[in-house]
Parts: structure tokens; sequence; C-alpha cells
């Protein structure tokens, strides 16, 4: 019987980066000839019909089957692929450094230092180690993973070829400047940075000017109205924070878009770089982490956050025609780079060099793994269908399966 090779993740979710390199993903393995399932612990009700919950799976994975194991935080799925005997390919997508989130969000700083200190544990569980960029490979590799290598994010812009949202177009396409930020409004982007260099752009370059920021930032209300209290102290107008929005509104607001500005300080890889590239977007980005290489020598970086001298760059990526086209021209090279490269058949490449080598030793798991797991899942059909019972229960029944893998991490 031929090899299953499965997708197992915490959650997929809709639109973004992961979620759609994950369907691309089965795409390429099911055109292959490959059975190959999405595994999760939770999905987007969009896409839940696209996935089987990773409860399901235990006693039809075997020896011979390969996990493509996503981790990007800790989860009870990532938990059960630790100790399921199939053949392993660990998918980093990185995690931000938690103290981005102290004093913001209490549970994502937990969530990402336990993630971080996790990730460690797959080091002998894992044959092969991929980054979806160069970046997050050189990270694995200084955790001590080996082999590794890089299955780069081929962006799939079937989002952005949409009628743009009439709306949004009649509220921002006019002689103003609009500057566009895209990406969940979280402390690693450094929102407060865009605003600042807003700031000197529009009292000493340009009035006629807007920020738009478009990204969720949902569990993130606390540090939201601490941006809305500083365009209040800032006395500055014309700062729109959009949240979520449609691919249609998307597709407009990138329509509308004068620069793509980007402050963050932490990114894995930036899809929407990239999404601006394809949208002829001039970027300004700041140089760090995975930018530089995912930038690829299109838009123009920068190191120097100082707010003065980040206005006078966007100024010089709104007036000056001639090295706009030479900033566009140089993304187009880029955007053309980086779609020549054979998603699928690299994918593919690495499947077989997995499947066709000798495979790791699999470390022991806890002796009581699976009756931790099966009381965990009885748990969670008590929590479902008889919550007032739930919530008698003593905290420590919470612990949730494979508390303690039997390893060091």
């Amino acid at each position: 019987m031929a090899p299953q090779v499965h997708q197992i993740l915490a959650t997929l979710g809709y639109g973004d980066a992961i979620g759609n390199e994950v369907l691309g993903i089965n795409r390429a393995l099911r055109a292959a000839g490959y059975t190959s399932e999405i595994i999760v612990e939770t999905a987007d009700p969009r896409l839940e019909h696209l996935t089987v919950d990773y409860r399901d799976v235990v006693g039809d994975i075997g020896e011979d089957d390969l996990l493509i194991h996503h981790f990007s935080l800790g989860s009870r799925a990532s938990r059960t692929a630790f100790a399921l005997p199939a053949r392993m390919a660990l998918i980093y997508h990185n995690i931000t450094p938690p103290e981005y989130f102290l004093g913001v969000h209490p549970q994502l700083v937990r969530q990402c230092y336990h993630g971080r200190r996790e990730l460690t544990a797959y080091r002998t569980r894992c044959d092969l180690a991929l980054g979806d960029s160069e970046f997050n490979r050189q990270e694995l590799e200084a955790l001590g993973f080996a082999p590794t290598g890089v299955l780069h994010v081929v962006p799939d812009f079937a989002h952005l070829d949409v009628t743009p949202d009439a709306r949004t177009l009649n509220a921002y396409d006019d002689e103003w400047t609009n500057i566009l930020f895209v990406g969940r409004v979280i402390p690693n982007k450094r929102p407060d940075d865009l605003i600042r260099a807003f700031h000197a752009y529009k009292t000493h370059c340009n009035p006629r000017s807007r920020l738009i920021l478009a990204g969720s930032s949902g569990g993130f209300e606390t540090y939201v109205a601490q941006l809305h209290a500083l365009i209040a102290a800032l006395g500055l107008e014309d700062v729109h924070l959009l949240g979520q929005v449609t691919n249609e509104a998307l597709t407009a607001l990138y329509d509308c878009a004068d620069v793509f500005l980007c402050a963050s300080e932490h990114e894995g890889f930036c899809v929407p770089l990239i999404e601006a590239f394809y949208k002829r977007v001039p970027v300004l980005a700041y140089a760090a982490t995975a930018v530089p290489a995912t930038m690829d020598g299109g838009g123009v970086l920068y190191t120097d956050k100082h707010p003065a001298r980040v206005a006078a760059l966007v100024q010089s990526l709104t007036d000056d025609t001639a090295r706009v086209e030479r900033v566009l021209r140089a993304q187009d090279a880029a955007l053309d780079r980086l779609l020549a490269r054979d998603f699928g058949g690299t994918l593919l490449q690495f499947v077989d060099q997995i499947l066709g080598t000798t495979r790791c030793q699999r470390p022991p798991v806890a002796y009581d793994f699976w009756r931790q797991f099966k009381l965990a899942d009885e748990l969670e059909e008590i929590r479902q269908y008889r919550p007032a019972a739930f919530k008698a229960l003593p905290l420590d029944s919470e612990a949730g399966p494979g508390a303690d893998l039997g390893h060091e991490s």
C-alpha cells in the first residue's frame, strides 16, 4: 500500500499565509496521486469541510506514512503528531518572540514562550525540518535541527484578482496620497512606528495624505486603544484602522495605494510585501528579519526609523517619478523570480527524499500519553455537551493530552 502524506496543524485559517500554503500543498500532493488530508485541531468555519479532526486519525496513520507538520505554536494537534508513528517533515512558520506581547496579551506571551520551547523537542522527531523562508531555515539550524531545507512561500494572488470594492474606491481613490500597510495590528509589526512616520510626513511633506492600516486586531483591543491614544497625543488626523477587510476591499486598497509602508521588526516571510509587488505599489520596508530576503532586491529598504527620515523616503516614492519606475521594475523582477520557483516540484522532491531514506529513530513518549489523550477527548466531549459539569471539574483536569511528552525541551 502506498504511503499516505498528510498535513497536520493547530488551526486552518481563512485567507492567511499559512492557510493558503496548506491548501496549495494539499492540491500538489493529491495531483501527484497521494492520499492526503488536512488534519487540524480547529478550522475557520468556511474551511472545516476540507479538514479532519486530529482525534479521528489516531489508528489510521502508520509507520510508512508521512506527516507534514506545520509548526507555529504548540497545540494538542502538535503533541499528537509527535506521538503518532509516521515519519515527519516539519515546516516552521516562525514564532514571534513573546516579549513583543508583554503588557498587551498575556495569553499570547505564554503561547509564544511555550511554542518556542516546545519546538526544540522536534529536533529528534522530524526526518526533515523546512523553513518557509531562508530566515526560518537558519533559525531551525541554529536550534540544532538537521537536515534542513527551504520550501519557499509562493503566494497565490487569486484573492486579489477580484472586482475592487466600489465603496472603498469611493472613499480613498482621490487626489490624496494613500500610505498603506496590510497585516495584523500587533506590536511586532510596529504600527506605532508607522503612525509616527506618517505624522512627520503629513506635517512636513504632504498635508493631503492618509495612513490606512488593514488587518485584524482581534485579541489586541488594549493595544489598539494605545494606538488611538498615540494618534490623539500627536493631534493626528486621517489615520484609518480598518480591521480585517474582504478580498474585494483589499484589492481596492492596493489599487488606491501610493506607497506600501512596513515597519515590522519580526517577520518569517511577510506575504503582503509580495502582494504589493503584484499590485505594483512601491514598497518601503524596515530591513529586519526575513524582510530583505522576501523583497529580494525589490522595493526600498531602510534601517533608520527616525520619523523624519522615513517621511523623506516616502516623499521620494511619491514625488520622484523616475525613482518610482525604477523601484517598480525591480519589484517586477523580484516577483518574476519568486513565481518562477517550482513550488509543487520542490515539495515532491522533499517528500521523495524523506520516503526514500532511512527514517530517524522516534524518541519515546510518556508511558501514559495515550491514556491522557483519551481522557482529554472525554473532557472535551463533556465541555461541549455538558458545560455546567465541565466547569465543576477541578482545574488540574484541564491539562490536556501530552502535557508531558517524556522528553527534554
